[in-house]
């Protein structure tokens, strides 16, 4: 087990894919391997806004939770093709993932933006899953470490705990490239997360955290198993129902 009593998250952000019928086949065969034996694993599906609600029911009473993937800092108000926090908390929703790279890029969103995003996040009650993670350019300039704690100081707000908030570490140059870092780069970035939510979160030492960046079924067990992994971020591969449930195996493996 990589992180003693710390139960393993295995996250799918479906990012901007999907379809009515694809989101109801993919739970479907999902629910029908959970029937066949449940895994020491919790498992989240992060759809498109316009399918989270066809995909909570069809999660029905399932062990399978439903997140989204992002939110406004405000309540409600003026803002044009935004999602509030209670929204998502009022469709069923208990986690929202934030500050991912690409809204960071695309939308231009500063770590002050993430950090009052999340604490709206809080305040609904749902899980705020807080993304970090440095470019090819920082890797390469050496200041991989630098870059992601001062993303984790100034996104992670004072309300956060290990009850309410989870970190991932998605090395932005990964995501989608087929490319990983070593198993002893992924330790050494998690383990300075960790000592880092020590310092600085309430309960640090129990807050999850997932490893994003081209994770595979294959790959999985392997970085399942680093110090400090607890459990993955998963893109592309959480669109197929047997690359997710092969990464969740995975992942259970490395729990023990």
């Amino acid at each position: 087990m990589t992180t003693p009593g710390i139960r393993p998250l295995v996250a799918g952000n479906w990012k901007m894919n999907g379809s009515l019928g694809m989101a109801g086949t993919l739970i479907g065969d999902l629910k029908a391997r959970l029937g066949q034996g449940a895994l020491p694993v919790d498992l989240l599906v992060c759809p498109p806004f316009p399918y989270l609600g066809a995909v909570a029911a069809a999660l029905g009473g399932s062990a399978i939770s439903l997140g989204a993937q992002d939110c406004h800092a405000a309540n409600s108000g003026a803002h044009t093709g935004d999602v509030a926090a209670p929204m998502l908390a009022d469709l069923g929703c208990g986690y929202v993932i934030l500050g991912h790279s690409e809204r960071r890029t695309d939308h231009g969103e500063s770590s002050a933006t993430v950090a009052a995003k999340a604490k709206a996040a809080l305040a609904a009650g749902l899980t705020a899953i807080v993304c970090v993670g440095e470019t090819e350019a920082q890797r390469n300039a050496g200041e991989e470490l630098k870059v992601v704690e001062k993303q984790i100081v100034e996104s992670v707000p004072a309300e956060a705990n290990a009850g309410n908030t989870v970190i991932a570490y998605e090395p932005v140059w990964a995501i989608g490239t087929g490319k990983t870092p070593t198993s002893a780069d992924v330790e050494a970035m998690h383990r300075h997360i960790r000592a880092l939510l020590k310092q600085r979160v309430t309960g640090g030492a129990e807050i999850r955290i997932l490893y994003g960046g081209s994770v595979k079924p294959g790959n999985a067990a392997e970085l399942m198993a680093v110090a400090e992994v607890n459990g993955a971020l998963v893109g592309g591969a959480s669109l197929k129902a047997e690359d997710f449930w092969g990464i969740a195996e995975g992942a259970a493996r490395s729990a023990g």
